[in-house]
């Protein structure tokens, strides 16, 4: 049988868990060890709240009357046996819904009054203050408070056109997009600007987040949505009314709003709703089936995509169906269908991204703390060796071999300050690096771009100010690549020379690359390029909304920033913590040969003592090794295969 999307997301959860508690496990098993330095404990802190806090976004998007809020209900909520999310006909969701689970906040709804847009604060700052927010408590036991509830999103408010105009609903240019006027000549307006949603559905506890999203004319007003939240979703969800086909608004949406050159067309899901409006009882099973096929066909020509990514459904139909368990219903309704492409495409594709990083994450564990056993492996080898050759010898040797040690201990101390100086080039160039991706440098340039569209009227040199603007963080993103090649070069030298000089394994690990941040770049550029066309201009030409575009531009921007600055601290992390493991285990290597060759000169039995003692620790590192690779082995298995292997999975004992 065909996985739906929730089974789907179930797996992947259990999966999420299992392994969040044996990466757990495995670090407090390392640290026992004395296998745990900065940058490996970086590195598995990195990788448990990657999996822990792995979120899937699904982003719902439509313009009005299509359906959408009844597909949320008949795919994630069925099983509360009611409508969840508001449904009714005409329109429903008039806000932006975000819906999904935050242990610590209790179930509510959270309402964002829509007036803030004429305040300049971006989404994500007024989620900072949560006080601005209207806030009502959800019964996650009760369904029909529950649907009570959410109903609010669907509030609205009568403004005049003029407040329509400021807060981003009325446009001069485009008379066919406006709300109509009453008979006072008031118009009706979305009374909040966002709604946030925490329950504990099953699905929601386990990362999944839906975003429900009003028409063209709300998400164009609100530029975060465009340039963050949606671009941002692992998948988008595109309903079109089956009775409608493709119409001059979906047409937008689809081309300014869900569509670019780099998209992903696994990540976007046509969904063609209210099949059941072509249920004709007058026509035969074959010729409704013919007409659907068309729609289908007529539907994928027009957004330019293949035909398999458009999913023929009924919505209502499939509700009904899972509510009054009703399986021939469902199949009529090929709500199935959609769920298995939702399972199949988007958390197929989800497992495999998370897989690939966390099998890059454990190869990189197992690398840097292979390295350590093996420091430890030949250092002991070296003691047996020297040990063995005192064997039969006097005194005098020994006391010559104590004094040999000595000296190359002192030796080896003052190569501290050649390694001293490499590290203060080491971070001054780091400092430099830092600084081009900190705040501060974001923040300047984020101030220049909001003065270049201070002046008042239409802003027509606007495209070249934000296309500078964009040179110049894409010469910063150079900057740094520059200098962490400089980094690097640095230490691979210092590395081979204190490898020859001192017999150490240090190997420099691989820079990170900015290909991908600039990359990334390039689709924020793109992203709101739509913005600064003539079709913008008298928008653009009201302080309030330039002020939030640049305001969700930085937002964006510092998320990148943020994520390419921890790339290079790890990887700089990493450099500086593999040096410090082998200058602390030569150290300690020192000592135990010093300790045992004073050991041998006090009791004339200690040499075959403490080769034996040296031959039980070899064996020893050689155990740790086999357990790293087995407790490690579990963690690169596949997401959708981990679960079913769980009972497999060696426990954590003491080596």
């Amino acid at each position: 049988m065909a996985t739906s999307f929730n089974e789907k997301f179930d797996q992947h959860g259990t999966w999420r868990r299992e392994f969040a508690l044996r990466l757990k496990l495995l670090a407090e098993w390392m640290k026992d060890h004395e296998l745990l330095d900065a940058a490996v404990e970086e590195r598995l802190r990195r990788l448990e709240t990657q999996v822990r806090s792995d979120k899937v976004m699904v982003a719902f998007v439509a313009e009005f009357s299509r359906g959408k809020s009844e597909l949320i209900n008949a795919i994630f909520f069925a099983g509360y046996g009611r409508r969840i999310m508001p449904a009714s006909a005409g329109r429903t969701t008039m806000c932006p819904t975000e819906m999904g689970y935050d242990a610590e906040v209790p179930p509510c709804l959270r309402l964002l009054p829509i007036e803030t847009r004429l305040q300049t604060q971006s989404l994500m700052e007024w989620r900072m203050v949560p006080e601005k927010w209207t806030r009502i408590d959800l019964d996650v036991n009760d369904p029909l408070q529950l649907a009570v509830a959410l109903e609010k999103v669907a509030e609205t408010l009568r403004v005049t056109p003029d407040e329509a105009r400021a807060l981003g609903f009325w446009d001069s240019q485009t008379p066919e997009d406006n709300p109509l006027t009453d008979a006072e000549g008031m118009v009706e307006v979305p009374r909040w600007r966002h709604a946030l949603i925490n329950i504990a559905h099953p699905l929601l506890k386990q990362g999944l987040v839906i975003l429900d999203t009003p028409g063209l004319n709300a998400i164009g007003a609100e530029p975060e949505l465009t340039v963050s939240l949606v671009p941002q979703a692992h998948a988008v969800v595109f309903i079109l009314g089956a009775d409608t086909g493709v119409t001059k608004s979906d047409l937008a949406i689809w081309r300014e709003h869900l569509i670019t050159e780099s998209t992903d067309a696994d990540t976007r899901l046509v969904v063609l709703n209210k099949i059941d409006s072509l249920w004709d009882a007058l026509s035969s099973p074959a010729q409704i089936q013919m007409q659907i096929e068309r729609q289908c066909e007529t539907t994928a020509e027009i957004l330019g995509i293949a035909r398999e990514q458009v999913y023929p459904i009924s919505a209502q139909k499939g509700l009904v169906a899972k509510v009054t368990d009703d399986e021939a219903l469902l199949q009529s309704s090929c709500l199935p269908a959609l769920e298995e492409a939702l399972g199949r495409r988007i958390m197929g594709r989800r497992q495999q991204i998370l897989g690939r990083a966390v099998a890059s994450g454990i190869a990189d564990l197992q690398l840097e703390t292979g390295r350590v056993l093996n420091i430890r492996r030949r250092d002991l080898a070296e003691q047996l060796l020297e040990l063995k050759g005192l064997r039969g010898k006097n005194t005098t040797v020994i006391k010559h071999m104590r004094a040999r040690i000595a000296q190359e201990q002192a030796e080896f101390d003052l190569s501290g300050a050649k390694i001293h100086a490499v590290r203060s080039v080491h971070l001054k160039l780091l400092r430099d690096v830092f600084s081009l991706l900190g705040s501060t440098t974001l923040r300047q340039e984020m101030t220049q771009l909001t003065q270049a569209l201070q002046h008042k009227g239409l802003k027509l040199g606007i495209k070249k100010a934000y296309g500078d603007t964009f040179d110049r963080l894409r010469e910063n993103l150079r900057r740094v690549q520059a200098l962490t090649g400089e980094i690097q070069s640095m230490l691979a030298a210092t590395f081979r020379q204190l490898n020859a000089e001192h017999g150490f394994s240090l190997q420099a690990p691989t820079e990170p690359q900015m290909l991908d941040y600039l990359n990334d770049l390039d689709l924020v550029e793109r992203s709101h390029l739509q913005y600064l066309g003539i079709g913008n201009a008298f928008r653009l030409a009201q302080p309030e909304f330039a002020d939030r575009l640049v305001r969700a531009l930085s937002t964006r921007l510092r998320s990148m920033h943020q994520t390419a600055l921890g790339d290079v601290e790890l990887w700089s992390k990493s450099a500086a913590a593999q040096l410090d493991a082998q200058l602390r285990e030569r150290r300690r290597n020192f000592s135990r040969r010093i300790e045992a060759i004073d050991r041998i000169q006090q009791a004339a039995g200690g040499l075959d003592e403490r080769i034996a003692e040296i031959q039980a620790q070899t064996q020893a590192v050689d155990q740790l090794d086999g357990k790293l690779q087995e407790l490690t082995s579990y963690l690169v298995r596949a997401p959708e295969a981990a679960p079913a292997a769980a009972r497999a999975v060696p426990e954590l004992v003491q080596a």
